[in-house]
């Protein structure tokens, strides 16, 4: 799954990525430092496992990953080409979800770009840009379905669902914000348009700003408008954080008064917007988190370890990590009756500790 950083330029997205992946991504003091986008991998937070894998006398520790790809800052006319945005609008369209980064401090020795710092006028210049490329797409998807219909009338409902899409558009509203079924929203899914993807706000301070201050209060207040979701915390120190061995991180999150890193928060929050959840499995050679996706089936989960594991599913052991924690060992657990076999109907659940059977 990937995750695009974008905002204007000079916001702090570089070094939010380079905080996030410690992959060195360029950052400098002015507009379309980043071209080509830079992609890292940032292991999703999972205290769970150093405790299963304790449990186990595991010799190896895995972690469930994603992948966040740094785009470079969008100017106004992005939509039209201006600042090489045409590109930069292409590469956003091929991620999952949108991290919006919003300069949330101010200082005169970073420049920018519009002369001042106003969260919201910075916000509504991203979604602008976005949404008058959507509006560009809509309006190919509406010709050609306009062309069908005279054949085939049951092109008549897509050009009704692209008019209510259209319409959304002409609000400023981002397609995200749309209220549908699950079958309009699987049709908007497949217009691979920008405002359909999820978003959540970084509102980036400084150090000063992290308890909170006019502008990250500007930031959550329109994420909670649009059912978005809002992180404040500062680039520049979770750069310096991700820097350091954990013994000196802890003393200095300390320091700040921080019981969990912005960037762990940040993971998180992504990890739950994508609708994502981890499965757990356990031995003494690895204890491993996998990634599916909500409402995934047990045979479906198998199957991220194996493609023969699904072929050849026959039933899922399950426990519940808590459970299994109390019991202290997964025999245990059987042996308390807490163990359960599952079939291939059934949905898999955030922390299920499992043991596939397979015949293969």
């Amino acid at each position: 799954m990937k995750l695009g950083v974008v905002g204007l330029p000079n916001v702090g997205k570089s070094t939010l990525f380079n905080a996030i992946t410690k992959a060195g991504a360029q950052a400098a003091n002015y507009p379309f430092c980043t071209i080509e986008p830079n992609v890292g991998v940032v292991a999703v937070p999972d205290e769970r496992l150093e405790k299963l894998a304790a449990l186990y006398d595991s010799k190896k520790i895995t972690y469930t990953t994603l992948e966040f790809v740094d785009i470079a800052g969008l100017v106004k006319g992005a939509s039209r080409g201006e600042g090489l945005g045409n590109k930069f609008l292409s590469h956003i369209r091929e991620v999952d979800a949108i991290v919006h980064v919003v300069r949330c401090f101010d200082d005169e020795n970073i420049t920018h770009v519009d002369g001042s710092v106003n969260p919201a006028r910075d916000i509504e210049t991203i979604d602008l840009e976005l949404i008058f490329a959507d509006l560009e797409t809509l309006d190919r998807r509406m010709t050609k379905a306009l062309s069908m219909v005279k054949a085939d009338k049951k092109y008549q409902e897509d050009i009704d669902r692209l008019n209510i899409m259209k319409q959304c558009l002409e609000a400023g509203k981002r397609l995200s914000t749309l209220k549908v079924d699950e079958d309009f929203k699987a049709f908007i899914d497949a217009q691979f348009l920008l405002t359909s993807k999820p978003v959540i706000y970084v509102a980036n301070t400084d150090e000063a700003g992290i308890a909170g201050n006019a502008y990250t209060a500007e930031v959550q207040r329109i994420a909670a408008a649009e059912g978005s979701e809002a992180i404040v915390l500062c680039a520049k120190l979770e750069e310096d954080l991700s820097s350091l061995a954990d013994d000196e991180r802890a003393m200095f999150m300390e320091e700040y008064g921080l019981s969990e890193s912005g960037l762990d928060r940040l993971v998180k929050a992504s990890y739950k917007l994508l609708g994502l959840i981890s499965y757990l499995t356990a031995g003494e050679k690895e204890t491993r988190a996998w990634t599916i996706v909500k409402g995934t089936k047990a045979p479906e989960a198998a199957g991220k370890i194996h493609s023969d594991f699904e072929r050849g599913f026959i039933r899922a052991e399950i426990v519940d990590y808590d459970t299994l924690l109390e019991c202290g060992s997964f025999n245990a657990a059987k042996d308390k009756g807490k163990v359960r076999s599952e079939g291939k109907d059934y949905v898999m659940q955030e922390g299920d500790v499992v043991l596939f059977r397979i015949n293969v």
